[in-house]
């Protein structure tokens, strides 16, 4: 696929880390890029700074993302494009030692299903939506290619540490999305993949000490550094340009294995 100003991108979480420099990278290629974000100050403020959309889009609600996404290709035509870096959950050990009271202390269940929504059903719920929207427009490419999703998951969904339960088993999950996806859709001409990023030098990650930056850089076996954003913006994009790229779930981490803490 071509990546210009025929081929819309929605991108989730687009006002900060990764999804801004995906909405960084599409915009600079000329594509129309619409923002879906929480934070309606930083979402606006990044497309104005690229000559995009925003909508504000609650990734927990239907409604707030099918109004998304009628926002966005009523602006711009059926998007070709969406990537969801978006997500919410809490952490938490399965159990964990209460000292006040002596006794353990289960996560609770709740915690895990707002974790389950935070990732994966808000995955499916952009990938479904957005494919729908795919399925009803012309083809685009000599391949019968409709549309390219890109899903977030995380080295954590093979490499969780403890206290990630609920993060890497979601993750985990959306993984598990990609290949089902991606045959389901492919009589659509429509693909599916995910990325998995290790640590990244995000602005959530980049408040943490630096002697705790600094060893997270040198945990990572080449380059020892954080990733840079902009090195994910750069995989979403060769994703959506190479057609041959579907049903994958590819490492973007400088080879880290995640240690158990």
């Amino acid at each position: 696929m071509q990546i210009s100003k025929t081929t819309p991108l929605v991108v989730t979480g687009g006002a900060s880390g990764l999804g801004r420099a995906t909405a960084e990278a599409f915009a600079e290629a000329g594509a129309p890029v619409a923002i879906f974000d929480i934070n309606e100050e930083k979402g606006e403020a990044v497309a104005k700074e690229i000559g995009g959309l925003f909508c504000k889009v609650n990734i927990l609600d239907e409604q707030s993302v099918l109004d998304g996404f009628e926002k966005a290709r009523a602006a711009h035509g059926q998007e070709r494009v969406t990537v969801h870096c978006a997500m919410t959950a809490k952490g938490g050990k399965t159990l964990r030692f209460d000292k006040e009271t002596h006794a353990f202390k289960r996560l609770p269940t709740e915690d895990y299903a707002f974790g389950a929504q935070g990732i994966l059903i808000s995955s499916y719920r952009v990938a479904s939506i957005s494919a729908l929207g795919m399925a009803n427009a012309e083809p685009i490419t000599e391949d019968g290619e409709r549309g390219c999703i890109t899903l977030t998951a995380s080295v954590a969904a093979m490499d969780a540490q403890i206290g990630q339960v609920v993060y890497g088993s979601c993750k985990a999950g959306v993984n598990g999305l990609v290949l089902p996806l991606a045959r389901d859709l492919m009589d659509l001409g429509i693909r599916v993949n995910s990325i998995m990023p290790g640590i990244f030098a995000t602005p959530l990650m980049l408040g943490a000490p630096q002697n705790v930056l600094d060893s997270l850089a040198a945990s990572v076996p080449f380059p020892k550094r954080l990733g840079n954003p902009k090195e994910f913006g750069s995989l979403a994009m060769e994703f959506a340009r190479n057609g041959y790229f579907n049903g994958q779930t590819i490492r973007l981490d400088g080879a880290i294995r995640m240690a158990p803490r």
